[in-house]
């Protein structure tokens, strides 16, 4: 009798079986071939094993993929590059010009500079890499550790061994001549200010309370914060802007220049200068200056507001801060008639005479004497009305009267400044405020908790009561032992 061939291995039963419908009623036409359903289970098998192999590279690449990220090792290298890469940021100024880096630190060195973008380097590609990869490995491994914390934070600590509580690195042990009642034992932990739960064993009771099991998430926490502050900064590098505006007193602008493009960019409101002073060390360097800004909408006045440095004014979410002045030769000259009480401001250009019409008053700034960088008098001409001129000697900002048969005048006169104010708009900045705000958070959770959990477990057998007290803590070690050394007294001086 010719048997079909078959690979593998089949029962007794199933060969005969598949070999009589092979041999004899194939040929009779009765029925098709029918091959081992072993056989057939087998080509199954094989296909999946075969596509199984041509998914193990894959699998192994990202295992591989994963692997890299979550290390430790990733994040200590990507740490130390941002804070040394951060130094030389900071050492380094930023965004100047190419001269500035060619006369400070020659040809070479600024040629090698702008190669790395040293100059633009918060926005260079190989920063925001670092940045990136740090995410990346702050996220890879936040999701490997967190479902073994969370299981942790979850677990029955009721379902434990009573033996395993005299093994614990801290726990101690109690032999009473009586067994304490449930009220005594609650109070013990109420010293702790822990409320503890309570299952009822063959051998005893067995009590568990603990604390502060989600300060394991406080690390986690930190994370997130970086990336929550990461988030900001980008939303705020998309949708942000920043620019620069020169301010003259007395003058009103509405809009800035971008610092991206220097495109002409609009406030949607009307910012007026009313006033710059500075002040100067007695080597002519600035000691501090300071701006009086108003803002204004529909040509009315809202408010004012004087900003100096690291002090900004913010409106519809522009900050404007105190960023550099520039002087001229023109100067601003302030007329108080003591009798009407009349006033006049305005700008008072250099040897140009001028006109006060509702006073009939004409003057003007004739000479200039300097004694020094900063320091210099000028000479005004005052004539009012008919009567005869008069010519006065001014420091900047002193106040002199001029005496005349229609009145006296008080007259003040310095020299004229433009404010140079820097723009920014960051709608990503409460985001970035409310990742530091989670990091706080995170930090306090890290450094001042601990998750603590401590079992008690009393047994009575002979006449005689044994409480067995354990515990362990992730943190703080020692206030933890002294801790369960307190209860342990307590337990022991209950009646």
């Amino acid at each position: 009798m010719k048997r079909l061939p078959m690979a593998g291995v089949i029962s007794r039963g199933e060969r005969s079986e598949t070999d009589f419908l092979n041999t004899w009623l194939l040929p009779l036409g009765k029925c098709k071939a029918v091959q081992p359903r072993m056989l057939q289970a087998e080509t199954v098998s094989d296909k999946k094993t075969r596509s199984f192999q041509h998914y193990t590279p894959l699998m192994n690449i990202l295992k591989r993929f994963w692997s890299f990220f979550s290390s430790v090792k990733l994040a200590i290298f990507t740490l130390c590059s941002l804070a040394l890469t951060s130094i030389i940021g900071t050492v380094i100024p930023q965004g100047q010009s190419p001269n500035f880096y060619l006369d400070r630190f020659g040809e070479q060195a600024a040629r090698f500079m702008y190669l790395l973008d040293i100059p633009e380097m918060y926005s260079s590609w190989w920063f925001i890499s670092l940045l990136v990869l740090l995410a990346i490995n702050l996220i890879v491994c936040s999701l490997q550790r967190i479902p073994g914390v969370w299981r942790l934070i979850q677990a029955d600590n009721l379902g434990i061994q009573p033996e395993r509580i005299s093994r614990m690195k801290v726990h101690h042990t109690v032999v009473r001549s009586n067994p304490l009642k449930k009220e005594q034992i609650l109070s013990v932990f109420k010293t702790q200010k822990t409320v503890p739960q309570m299952v009822a064993r063959q051998e005893g009771q067995l009590y568990f309370a603990q604390k502060g099991k989600y300060s394991r998430l406080g690390v986690y926490i930190v994370h997130l914060s970086i990336l929550v502050i990461f988030a900001g900064a980008i939303v705020g590098a998309m949708f942000g802007e920043k620019g620069h505006v020169m301010i003259p007193e007395l003058q009103t602008v509405r809009g800035f220049f971008s610092a991206k493009d220097k495109k002409a960019m609009d406030f949607g409101f009307d910012l007026r200068c009313d006033r710059f002073l500075v002040d100067f060390y007695d080597n002519g360097m600035p000691k501090k200056y300071q701006s009086t800004l108003t803002i204004r909408e529909k040509n009315r006045d809202l408010f004012t507001k004087t900003i100096e440095v690291n002090h900004p004014l913010t409106y519809k979410g522009y900050t404007l801060y105190q960023a550099s002045y520039q002087g001229f030769q023109d100067f601003i000259i302030e007329i108080t008639d003591s009798h009407s009480k009349k006033s006049y401001l305005d700008i008072l250009p250099y040897q140009k005479e001028i006109f006060w019409q509702e006073n009939n008053c004409r003057f003007g700034i004739v000479a200039v004497r300097k004694k020094g960088p900063w320091d210099f008098r000028v000479k005004l001409w005052f004539k009012p009305a008919e009567e005869p001129a008069s010519q006065i000697w001014l420091a900047p900002g002193e106040t002199r009267q001029i005496a005349h048969g229609s009145g006296n005048y008080s007259v003040q006169v310095r020299q004229l400044y433009a404010t140079g104010i820097q723009v920014a708009k960051d709608p990503g900045v409460w985001i970035v405020y409310f990742g530091c705000g989670l990091m706080l958070l995170g930090l306090y959770m890290v450094f001042f908790h601990a998750h603590q959990r401590i079992w008690l477990f009393q047994s009575t057998k002979d006449a005689e009561t044994t409480l067995v007290l354990g515990g362990n803590t992730n943190k703080k070690r020692e206030r933890f032992e002294e801790t369960l050394a307190r209860m342990q007294q307590q337990l022991e001086n209950h009646p």
